[in-house]
């Protein structure tokens, strides 16, 4: 049985990225002593790219200070695994603060952030799935959702970044997660959906919150086995 908090989610709102990572440490450390139960925390950033801890991530960013300067975008250096992306506000950040310790493999944990978006995504009509080769959430080549977390003690942190209304054209400094554009394209909720069905950012928190309580409580009741990756380990975007 999932021990978690007793609401669904805690929301942040807006928040500074830096500001951010250093809230998620003090939850992890309280979820290690035992202090705290599981739980997932939503917030927007204000806008910045964030280099992930993969070799050679900070070269995917190509815009120039002034650029960024012009536009309000932050750079910052962070520990999860994975590339460069960017967040901003109107994406919806997703942070779970959850113990894997009852069943200790990060790749079926990546797995389930996946499912977690993309049956998220179908209730609110849109087709998502996987990518071979390539981490995240996908519709065709577009991609709708990046994933990136870390691992201390076995608490997991970091998550995920699901587009739903956010300025697209701030990807345009970056080369995000890696991808090319002859590889592929970020899409949105709205660039999808269309004005019509401009998605609402509250209900698709209480989607996404009930979609992940129930394939995590999946994940730790499925047997499954991995090489424990130690203290610290980090999973890519």
């Amino acid at each position: 049985m999932v021990k978690r908090a007793a609401t669904p989610f805690v929301d942040w709102g807006r928040t500074e990225y830096r500001a951010a990572v250093e809230a998620q440490r003090a939850l992890v450390e309280a979820r290690r002593a035992g202090e705290i139960e599981d739980v997932l925390v939503f917030t927007e950033h204000e806008p910045v790219f964030t280099v992930g801890a993969r070799t050679g991530a900070a070269r995917h960013v190509l815009s120039d200070e002034a650029m960024r300067v012009a536009r309000g975008v932050a750079v910052v250096e962070t520990n999860r695994g994975g590339d460069v992306t960017y967040h901003g506000p109107g994406q919806l950040v997703g942070y779970p603060i959850v113990s894997l310790e009852p069943r200790c493999d990060l790749h079926a944990y990546l797995r389930m952030l996946e499912q977690t978006l993309i049956n998220a995504l179908g209730t609110l009509g849109l087709a998502a799935g996987r990518r071979e080769g390539q981490t995240g959430v996908w519709l065709g080549r577009r991609k709708i959702a990046a994933l990136g977390v870390a691992v201390r003690g076995w608490v997991a942190w970091h998550g995920f970044a699901l587009n739903v209304d956010c300025d697209l054209a701030a990807f345009g400094g970056i080369v995000p997660c890696g991808i090319g554009p002859d590889a592929g394209e970020v899409t949105s909720m709205a660039r999808e959906l269309g004005p019509a069905q401009r998605p609402k950012m509250d209900e698709i928190k209480l989607v996404v919150a009930r979609e992940f309580w129930v394939l995590f409580a999946h994940y730790l009741a499925t047997k499954g086995s991995a090489k424990a990756p130690g203290k610290k380990a980090r999973e890519k975007v």
